[in-house]
């Protein structure tokens, strides 16, 4: 049924909900949406496959639906999913609420009730058992900019294009649920095709800018050894081209938060790591915070980020530039600049200075090799990621998922283009197969390297949703959309970064034959490849197949390490991330 034509199959007319709302996600970027099929959305599915732009990604549950669009906002700036009601909704909750936490446009659409039961006293499936319909509506309000519940044709155009418009302003997720039998009912509202929106761009305060600017200079030209840290805010503020002008402007070192990695360039001269506090790029840290004056561009400082609230950054040295203000030391503050704006008009006020860059240049020892290995020794995960840096190019990207894998792809170098994504802000376990599978879909001319944990993995397949339509899981949507990507599923036998905060029986983990299961799947219908990896040797004739004769195909390249084999930073981490979870309780 692959190549039937479903717009002639389902008949859809133009001028209808269901129409108007296909045609606006492909105006704004999506031209793949994330599905599970379900008896309230059957028919406004019809009217998004009847769109010729428009490529339904059909998914095996509602999390991972989300974890994709996630993933493919991340590549293409907006996503979309289609789930049913309340069973659905609240299985793709999680995932909407990541997206929220890290800034992601992603339109999340519900099949919701026929719009002749609202207001009723009937109670429907799908439900808690009450005849109240907001049970729904109410879980996304907090994890969401914008809600629109769609149970009338008069104003469900500006409820659709309200929705839509929020999520690209305030670059954050948005709920919209459709009643059931409005998509295919024209109305006069859907007539036309639907204009192109125009979203006003937000114009600095002029005069705020400029004092913004002028005290900044001010207080930055005065310090000795300044360096700028980029943070994972750049991405909403879209600052990153303005943040590499006033680093060639001011020729100060620039460094980046776990999170921002992938956004600030890597090959840049005066790129000198991840900031991390304690656990930093080798001489990073150092540098930073023994800088008299630190200009960080959309951080945020959490415990995960802030290594448990250890670092050594005083706030009278700060510049802190929010995605729409600015604050300098402990005041003063300039409200409604935004970040873009001022580090481009930055640029042209500061004295260059190469101080910190220079003392950089002076400590730095280039990175040590792992130690030579014996014949048959087991593999290390330091030696696997020497090879997976080997791997990357501007034509690849990585997707880190939580666990050691955040540690050891910190110290990747990213070549010019190359693509980085994890989820630090929300860490949910599992997030990274469902994202995976977004990214590689909005990123077809990118070979994604995906770095898994065998924990995370099992989450994600834990998630495992039975129906008449779906009985797989999303390894198995990879291969039908004909993706490439290469999967590094990392066996040590159970939660690592769980283990090294607190230890305990329930971090230990049955163990899977994973590449068995991922061949199931398989099945013998398109392209994948999977190999089991115990030694340097064999995991070398693993990625030589995987970027050679199968180069085209999934590779599911399973790598067994030592339970306690673990980045050293992942130790540090995770002591004083322990010492900040079990701070007692403040006098009373």
């Amino acid at each position: 049924m692959e190549d039937t034509d479903w717009s002639a199959v389902t008949g859809a007319p133009s001028g209808t909900l269901g129409c108007h709302l296909a045609r606006r996600l492909v105006q704004i970027g999506v031209r793949d949406v994330f599905s599970v099929p379900g008896d309230f959305n059957l028919t406004l599915l019809d009217h998004l496959i009847a769109e010729p732009d428009l490529n339904n990604v059909g998914c095996c549950n509602e999390l991972n639906a989300g974890y994709a669009a996630d993933g493919y906002a991340r590549a293409r700036g907006v996503g979309a999913c289609v789930v049913t009601f309340t069973v659905g909704g609240l299985s793709v909750l999680n995932a909407i609420a990541g997206a929220y936490s890290e800034n992601l446009p992603v339109i999340c659409i519900v099949g919701g009730p026929n719009s002749n039961d609202y207001g009723t006293n009937r109670i429907l499936h799908h439900t808690i058992g009450v005849p109240d319909f907001t049970q729904e509506f109410r879980c996304f309000q907090t994890v969401t900019c914008y809600q629109a519940v769609v149970n009338n044709l008069e104003d469900a155009h500006e409820q659709i294009d309200t929705a839509i418009s929020t999520a690209l302003k305030e670059s954050k997720p948005v709920y919209i649920s459709i009643s059931c039998n409005l998509p295919g009912i024209p109305h006069p509202t859907f007539a036309r095709e639907p204009v192109p929106f125009f979203l006003v761009p937000k114009v600095s305060n002029q005069l705020g800018l400029e004092a913004a600017v002028e005290a900044t200079a001010d207080f930055l030209n005065k310090a000795v050894k300044p360096v700028i840290v980029g943070g994972p805010k750049l991405r909403v503020a879209k600052a990153q081209q303005a943040l590499v002008e006033l680093a060639d402007a001011s020729r100060y070192a620039i460094a980046v938060m776990p999170a921002g990695k992938g956004l600030v360039p890597e090959h840049h001269p005066h790129f000198i790591g991840t900031y991390w506090g304690a656990v930093s790029t080798s001489f990073c840290g150092e540098i930073v915070e023994s800088a008299d004056a630190y200009l960080f561009a959309g951080p945020i400082f959490n415990d995960y980020s802030s290594v448990g609230y250890s670092l050594l950054i005083k706030k009278e040295k700060s510049v802190i530039v929010e995605p729409n203000r600015v604050t300098i030391g402990n005041g003063p503050s300039f409200g409604w600049v935004f970040m873009a704006d001022f580090l481009s008009a930055l640029a042209k006020k500061l004295k260059k200075n190469e101080t910190a860059m220079e003392n950089y240049r002076r400590i730095y020892v280039p990175p040590g090799v792992p130690l030579r290995r014996e014949e048959h020794e087991p593999l290390r995960v330091n030696v696997l990621f020497k090879h997976i840096q080997d791997m990357l190019d501007g034509d690849s990207a990585v997707i880190a998922e939580t666990g050691d894998s955040w540690f050891n792809c910190q110290k990747l170098r990213l070549p010019e283009n190359c693509g980085y994504e994890f989820q630090m802000q929300y860490g949910s376990i599992g997030w990274s197969v469902g994202a995976t599978l977004g990214y590689a879909q909005g990123a077809k001319d990118k070979r994604v390297i995906a770095c898994i944990g065998d924990g995370s993995f099992q989450v994600f397949f834990e998630t495992l949703y039975f129906s008449e339509m779906v009985t797989a899981q999303d390894v198995s949507t990879m291969i039908q959309c004909g993706q490439r990507t290469v999967i590094f599923l990392i066996n040590n036998g159970g939660y690592t970064i769980e283990v090294e905060i607190h230890d305990g029986p329930y971090n230990v983990i049955k163990n899977w034959d994973y590449t068995g299961l991922v061949k199931a799947i398989h099945n013998g219908e398109g392209k994948c490849w999977t190999a089991k990896v115990r030694t340097e040797d064999e995991l070398t004739e693993a990625i030589e197949a995987a970027t050679g004769a199968h180069k085209d195909s999934l590779c599911f390249i399973e790598v067994f390490v030592h339970k306690d084999d673990t980045s050293k930073e992942l130790l540090e981490w995770g002591s004083r991330v322990s010492a900040a979870n079990s701070r007692p309780p403040n006098p009373q």
